[in-house]
C-alpha cells in the first residue's frame, strides 16, 4: 500500500520546506562570501542588474542606466545621462574637439578605476599638451560590433565626434542572443553560480575548442562574420557623409598572450578595416612582452589592468591626435 493521504500531503510539505530553506542557506551563504567582490562572475551579474536595462531597440538588447553609479569588482563605475562612463558632457563650444570609443566592456574599463582607464588617461594627455580636446567612453559590456554601431546610429550621433575608435575584440564578431526571463538568474546568485558550473562542466572549451569556435564565427559565410561586416560598412558609409576618421584598434586576448592563436582575425579585421576605409591599429604588440597574468585585472578576470589601459592609451594617442590633426570638421 501506497502512503495515506495526509502522510503524502506532510512528506511533500517536509521536502519542499527542506529544499527552500537550504535554496536559501546557500543564497545567504553565497551572497556573504560574495561580499568582497572577487567573484567575476558575480560581479558581472550584479552590473546587469545595477546599471544595464532591457533597451527598446531589439538589437542592443540592453544598454546602460542613464545617471546612476555602482561599485563593482572594488570600483566605482559611473554612468552619465548619456549612458557613457564618466562625468557629464558639456557643450561641445566649451570641450573643443571630441573623440568617441565605441566598444564593449574592455573599452568601458571593468575592473579599472575611471581615472586609470584607456579614455580618461588619454583625457588627461591631452590636456596636459594643452589640448582642447574630449574623449568619450562609449563602451557598455556584453556588446559586439552589430550593438555598437547600432548604438551609436541610433543613440549618440547628437555627440558630434571628431574621431572615432572603434575598440574592436577578437569576439565582436559573435552572434550575442537576448538574455532576460528567467527570475531565479535574474536575482540569485546561487542559481548564476550553479547555471555557470553545469556549463563550464558540460560544455568545456579549451583553448583547442576555442580556436575552433573563433574559426567558425571568422568562416566568412557565418550570420555573426556577415552582421559584423554589414554594421562597419554601415558605421563607414555614416563617417564618410560627415568626415570623421574613424581608427579600428584591434584588441587581443590577453589570457593567452604568450603564444598568441588568434593571429588569424588580427589579419582578417585588418582587411576589413582597409576595405571600410578606417585606420586600422593593432595592440598586440602594446602586450606582447608581458605576460598575461600581469595584465588582468584580477584572478579569473582577464580584462586588461591599469597597466593594459595605459599601454592602450600610450599607443593610441599619437594616432589619435594625428587624426584630429587632419580633420578640419566644425
Amino acid at each position: 500500500m501506497g502512503p495515506r493521504p495526509k502522510e503524502f500531503v506532510f512528506s511533500t510539505i517536509v521536502v519542499i520546506f527542506s529544499t527552500v530553506l537550504a535554496f536559501g542557506l546557500g543564497e545567504a551563504f553565497l551572497r556573504l562570501k560574495n561580499a568582497n567582490m572577487k567573484n567575476y562572475d558575480i560581479e558581472m551579474w550584479r552590473y546587469a542588474k545595477t546599471l544595464k536595462r532591457a533597451s527598446a531597440n531589439t538589437i542592443l538588447g540592453h544598454e546602460h542606466i542613464p545617471s546612476r553609479s555602482a561599485k563593482l569588482q572594488s570600483i566605482d563605475i559611473r554612468i552619465n545621462r548619456d549612458g557613457l562612463r564618466g562625468a557629464e558632457i558639456r557643450p561641445k563650444g566649451v570641450q573643443g574637439k571630441r573623440v568617441l570609443f565605441l566598444g564593449s566592456s574592455i573599452t568601458l574599463g571593468w575592473g579599472v578605476d575611471e581615472a586609470n582607464s584607456l579614455t580618461e588617461i588619454l583625457n588627461t594627455k591631452f590636456k596636459g599638451n594643452g589640448q582642447s580636446i574630449s574623449v568619450l567612453n562609449g563602451g557598455i559590456g556584453n556588446y559586439n560590433t552589430v550593438r555598437y554601431v547600432e548604438r551609436f546610429l541610433t543613440k549618440l550621433t547628437h555627440l558630434n565626434p571628431d574621431v572615432i575608435v572603434v575598440q574592436y575584440f577578437v569576439n565582436d564578431a559573435e552572434v550575442l542572443e537576448l538574455g532576460g526571463g528567467n527570475w531565479f538568474l535574474a536575482n540569485s546568485q546561487l542559481a548564476v553560480t550553479l547555471w555557470i558550473a553545469f556549463n563550464r562542466v558540460f560544455n568545456k572549451t579549451g583553448d583547442a575548442s576555442l580556436i575552433d569556435h573563433y574559426k567558425k564565427v571568422y568562416d566568412k559565410t557565418s550570420s555573426g562574420y556577415r552582421a559584423m561586416r554589414t554594421s562597419l560598412e554601415k558605421l563607414s558609409q555614416y563617417a564618410e557623409k560627415k568626415n570623421i576618421p574613424i581608427i579600428l584598434a584591434m584588441t587581443p586576448d590577453i589570457h593567452m598572450l604568450e603564444k598568441y592563436p588568434f593571429r588569424f582575425i588580427h589579419d582578417d579585421i585588418k582587411k576589413v578595416s582597409d576595405e571600410t576605409g578606417f585606420v586600422y591599429v593593432d595592440l598586440y604588440p602594446s602586450f606582447s612582452k608581458i605576460k598575461s597574468q600581469d595584465l588582468w585585472a584580477m584572478p579569473g578576470d582577464p580584462h586588461p589592468n591599469k597597466l593594459g589601459h595605459k599601454l592602450m592609451a600610450n599607443t593610441l594617442y599619437p594616432i589619435i591626435k594625428k587624426a584630429l590633426s587632419q580633420n578640419n570638421r566644425k
